[in-house]
């Protein structure tokens, strides 16, 4: 079965980027410039993992994923968050996401930690 990412962030080129490296993988992607993607979610189409920027035009995709880890629908989803800032730290301490990738990133980094989450399965 075909793994589904969402790929959330404001910049077309790194949304372009992402996902044409993610389709080459071989994953079925879905790329949204904000989170209102989210809201349209259903159960029976969930993605596999979110990659999500951590600087949204307008949202902080920390609350994002503070908001996604709140709701019983997308609890278990794995969630990637990226960003240029300097808050790695911050996000490992806050345990909202699986995992954290600086901006610039290789390609290589994404793919593997990619390839670790789409396999991770969350615990309620």
């Amino acid at each position: 079965m075909v793994k589904k990412i969402v790929v959330v962030d404001d910049d077309r080129d790194i949304l372009e980027f992402v996902e044409f490296a993610l389709e080459d993988e071989g994953y079925s992607v879905e790329i949204d410039t904000g989170g209102g993607c989210f809201r349209r979610l259903q159960p029976d189409n969930l993605p596999d993992l979110i990659l999500l920027d951590v600087n949204l035009s307008g949202e902080d995709g920390r609350d994002l994923c503070r908001q996604l880890r709140a709701s019983d629908l997308t609890r278990r989803i794995p969630i990637l968050l990226y960003s240029a800032d300097d808050v790695g730290a911050q996000i490992q301490k806050d345990r909202c996401a699986d995992d954290f990738l600086a901006k610039p990133f290789s390609l290589g980094t994404l793919i593997k930690k990619v390839k670790r989450l789409v396999s991770l399965q969350r615990r309620a």
